[in-house]
């Protein structure tokens, strides 16, 4: 069972309404995260400033949460089905 935790607040180009949605579906490594982890990964990605920026963090997560998987005998992480970087202007 996962649980989709909505945002609300500035969208993608800088409007009103719901903003950014980071959860189980679309986070890789998300059920390898503690609850603390998730929430500052949610605070750290609506923080990003840029697409390099948040290119470099997204692979540094996803390599931390692949070595993880790894260490639990957990299967290999597939990648993100979205650009988790794709609203951040450059």
């Amino acid at each position: 069972m996962s649980v989709a935790v909505a945002q609300t607040g500035p969208g993608a180009g800088g409007g009103p309404g719901k903003g950014p949605n980071w959860n189980s579906d679309n986070t890789p490594g998300w059920s390898l995260m503690t609850p603390e982890e998730r929430e500052a990964h949610r605070q750290r990605m609506a923080a990003m400033k840029n697409r390099e920026e948040c290119q470099a963090y997204i692979a540094k997560h996803h390599e931390q949460m692949a070595a993880r998987a790894k260490e639990q005998g957990r299967k290999a992480l597939a990648k993100s089905r979205r650009d988790p970087c794709a609203g951040i202007q450059p």
